[in-house]
């Protein structure tokens, strides 16, 4: 009989979790103020003197605690209950006892990000799944679709600028739907680099330009925000632009909220949004587009190569962009949009990484293959010898950092679920490794766009174990975990055989990884205390999983 999880949650429970998660990756783990105590982990906030405990839904192997309520604190000789928001409160006032510094910011994003949470949920009651062209599609906008809860190891996973009335339009969580907005804009105002007839599909779908003019799609969210920028009204008035307001077939915005997938044209629009959602203002920097072409041309002979050893792999790739050149860096940032290619020639069904890790989703114990510990051994090693191997061979033989957390990654299964592919995508976060021979071939950029395409071979290496490893696989061996248990151990000991099994195991870094070295997990509640930016986020360390056993004693 094909296990289940609990699939009812509210916002508070959500919210909690966050906290307490990022509490003990981050502040309590390292200072080794955590211990079990039965079915309880029991946490210690050392600099305001509280203990917290919360149960532990069963034991892992993993790199991390499985947490659900009830979540306590010890007040006398009495367990009393610790709400979201008190949990907030207690987390501000260690890291200010820690850092020595306050952050009045840090409440707000909390609580902006549970309201958020508590409109999502709402919405989402109310707002069935439009019908899609094929059920492939359907599944697919599905799985982008379904990340309610967010990042278990971030304090504000859903905050977002804005009211909900303004952004809940646009909110994947809510099942929207949207019609781009389009513009004219005069021939010689458009900017635009790379493969520019790969908008013909979406231009094909569009409205009717004026001779002289080119197309330009906008997000409906972020032309609202540009409304009153005074050069943009000016080119609206003076016919330099043409409003041409919203038109063609629907797109679905995916997980990231701003990109948006149009079935209809089998392609990703990336939009820029100048809203701060989670950590980041989500626009397209100048040397973002300019950046994404440049690297769709060098990555695509290193995924020809890695596709024919493993699997047929694939990067999506990202041809062109375009926006609109006038004598506002804002409007240029804010009006560009970077073209990404569609999922319609791909194997079987492709699914969000994401939805199949979401402990809170229904996704991953819906499969077939996941109805017996055989068959859900089976698919982790399938996933494993998917995921994994091209993007430590990226890393490795061609020096290419790529980003794959779980919204950075699709997996293309067949009908039982079986996985036949991994797709990456998003070149944003894809980087060269200084000194390698692709790095090289951008000596001739500008620096600003050079320099956001480069890593030093440590942050590289750190990015891409923590994304694939912490942010990635175990959050998946979780949730396969969840449902068949007693396979915790045994997950992570086929992982390691199918690491082991590469050719490029001798190589130090897997080395090392293999022999248990700690892996770093991004530290997002610390970067949220210090307001620096997600690319200046550190890291703490986490147990490795991977590590061989320990050696029966004599």
């Amino acid at each position: 009989m094909l296990l289940t999880r609990t699939t009812t949650f509210t916002a508070d429970d959500v919210t909690a979790t966050a906290l307490l998660n990022c509490l003990v990756r981050e502040v309590c783990a390292p200072e080794q103020q955590v211990w079990q105590d039965d079915a309880h982990l029991v946490v210690r906030l050392p600099r305001v003197g509280v203990v917290l405990r919360a149960r532990l839904a069963r034991p892992s192997a993993g790199p991390s605690y499985r947490l659900v309520p009830p979540y306590e604190e010890r007040r006398d000789d009495e367990w009393l209950a610790a709400p979201w928001d008190r949990l907030s409160d207690l987390v501000a006032g260690e890291l200010e006892l820690a850092t020595g510094e306050a952050n009045p910011e840090f409440a707000a994003q909390v609580a902006d990000s549970h309201a958020a949470l508590t409109a999502i949920l709402r919405a989402r009651g109310d707002s069935p799944s439009g019908a899609l062209p094929s059920p492939a599609v359907h599944r697919y906008v599905e799985s982008e679709q379904s990340l309610i809860a967010g990042h278990r190891f971030h304090p504000s996973p859903k905050a977002r600028q804005g009211a909900p009335e303004q952004w809940l339009p646009y909110a994947p969580e809510a099942r929207a739907r949207f019609r781009p907005h389009w513009l004219a804009v005069r021939q010689e105002l458009v900017a635009e680099e790379g493969d520019t007839d790969a908008f013909s599909a979406l231009e094909a779908l569009g409205p009717a330009v004026p001779p002289g003019y080119r197309a330009l799609p906008a997000h409906p969210w972020q032309l609202s925000l540009l409304a009153d920028r005074p050069l943009l009204r000016r080119a609206l008035s003076e016919g330099l632009v043409h409003d041409l307001g919203p038109c063609g077939p629907e797109a679905a915005p995916t997980s990231s909220v701003r990109t948006v997938y149009v079935p209809d044209a089998d392609l990703f629009c990336k939009f820029s949004l100048d809203v701060r959602i989670t950590n980041c203002v989500r626009k397209n920097s100048w040397y973002e587009l300019a950046g994404a072409v440049v690297l769709d041309r060098l990555l695509r002979p290193v995924f020809t190569t890695l596709g024919a050893r493993f699997d047929d792999c694939v990067l999506l790739a990202e041809p062109a962009y375009r926006t609109a050149a006038l004598a506002d860096r804002a409007l240029y940032e804010g009006l560009g949009v970077i073209l990404r290619r569609g999922i319609r020639d791909l194997p079987g069904t492709p699914l969000l990484a994401g939805a199949l890790a979401d402990p809170y989703g229904t996704l991953l114990p819906g499969l077939p293959a996941m109805a017996t510990p055989d068959g859900a051994l089976a698919w982790w090693r399938a996933y494993v010898q998917r995921v994994a191997p091209p993007v430590l061979h990226a890393y490795v033989e061609h020096g290419v950092v790529l980003e794959p957390h779980l919204q950075n990654v699709l997996i293309a299964v067949d009908d039982d679920g079986m996985p036949l592919r991994a797709v990456f995508r998003d070149l944003e976060g894809t980087k060269l490794v200084a000194g390698r021979a692709l790095a090289d071939e951008l000596a001739d950029l500008p620096p600003r766009v050079r320099q956001s395409l480069i890593y030093d071979p440590g942050r590289g290496w750190n990015r891409v174990v923590y994304c694939l490893f912490v942010n990635h696989l175990a959050e998946t061996a979780a949730a396969v975990a969840d449902l068949h248990p007693d396979l915790d151990a045994e997950l992570w000991t086929t992982a390691r055989a199918v690491l082991s099994a590469l050719d490029i195991a001798h190589r130090p870094e897997l080395r090392a990884l293999l022999a248990g070295v700690p892996l770093p997990a991004k530290a997002n509640l610390r970067a949220r205390w210090a307001r620096i930016a997600d690319r200046g986020a550190g890291y703490v360390t986490a147990p490795n999983p991977l590590a061989p056993p320990a050696p029966l004693g004599p």
